[in-house]
């Protein structure tokens, strides 16, 4: 039997189009204003119908902002971060489930309550870290002695002084945030529906555990993989604090940076068409991964083919 409830699908549908358009009207005014001249932007009202300056606004800032060379950066992290992300969170997850060890469950719910620690709030340790790459082994060299208990042989305390500089690389983008706790939690809950017979059998078989993971898991997992890897690349995409922060050579900023630098400020003419202009640029990328792998992430959110 089939309940009708007119008042609540009219309170239903009038939540969504107020959610519609508060989530859709600044990319709408971003859209039109990158269309428009100085002029007409600056004008009140501004004009609600697209104006003819798209081509010249998106030339002013490609150039400005030089999004040709921070777009293919923003594409190799992004790319990197998804990539990593996907692997590191499904081999963690595949051991977890898979394999019998001490501590099992207290090293995952390690994992997960590190849910808790977003990049901004580890900012600056992560940083320490990335200026110096063996900055965690010199931390436990020092806090256990070592140096002396050397020196009681050599007559000299050693000291272990040797820095790996990540700064303004790929790998100090990339590295410092591959480690996903949410995409080990959703690998893992997916694992566990898996019948354990499948792994049984394959074991009766002779297959080894990493066979079973790369033959029957990796297939098994692709629509989570793909619903996922929208999560991550946008994610990636969107990173502004950490490159910020970390990158000091132009050649490693990103495209976010680069639409940041075309924001108007000081006494120079604010050309918010243009920096409107490179905001639809750098949306274009992420746009497109969302239409590309649409139906498998549908699929890996609502598990229809599980």
């Amino acid at each position: 039997m089939i309940e009708r409830t007119p008042i609540l699908d009219v309170v239903t549908h009038a939540v969504l189009l107020v959610a519609l358009v508060l989530t859709g009207l600044p990319v709408v005014v971003v859209l039109i204003g990158s269309t428009l001249s100085v002029e007409q932007l600056n004008s009140f009202p501004m004009p609600l119908l697209p104006g003819s300056r798209l081509a010249e606004n998106m030339a002013a800032a490609w150039s400005k902002g030089d999004l040709g060379t921070r777009l293919m950066t923003s594409a190799i992290v992004a790319l990197g971060i998804t990539g990593g992300k996907i692997l590191v969170s499904i081999l963690s997850a595949f051991a977890i489930v898979y394999f019998d060890f001490r501590f099992k469950t207290l090293v995952f719910w390690l994992i997960f309550v590190s849910l808790m620690l977003p990049v901004e709030v580890r900012i600056v340790p992560t940083f320490e870290v990335v200026a110096n790459a063996l900055a965690p082994a010199i931390w436990i060299f020092d806090a256990l002695h070592l140096g002396d208990l050397v020196g009681l042989f050599t007559g000299t305390p050693a000291r272990l002084d040797v820095k790996v500089n990540l700064l303004n690389s790929y790998t100090g983008l990339i590295l410092p945030l591959v480690a996903s706790a949410t995409g080990t939690f959703l690998f893992r809950q997916f694992f566990m529906t898996i019948p354990r017979e499948l792994a049984e059998a394959a074991r009766i078989d002779g297959a080894s555990p990493m066979r079973f993971f790369r033959d029957m898991m990796l297939p098994l997992s692709r629509t989570n993989i793909a619903a996922l890897a929208v999560i991550l690349f946008l994610y990636g995409w969107n990173q502004y604090l950490w490159p910020l922060l970390m990158t000091t050579d132009a050649a490693y900023h990103t495209a976010v940076l680069g639409v940041s630098k075309l924001l108007p400020g000081g006494d120079g003419r604010p050309e918010w068409n243009v920096a409107m202009a490179g905001a639809v640029i750098v949306m274009i990328p992420p746009i497109a991964v969302v239409i590309a792998l649409q139906r498998l992430f549908v699929k890996g959110l609502v598990e229809a083919d599980k």
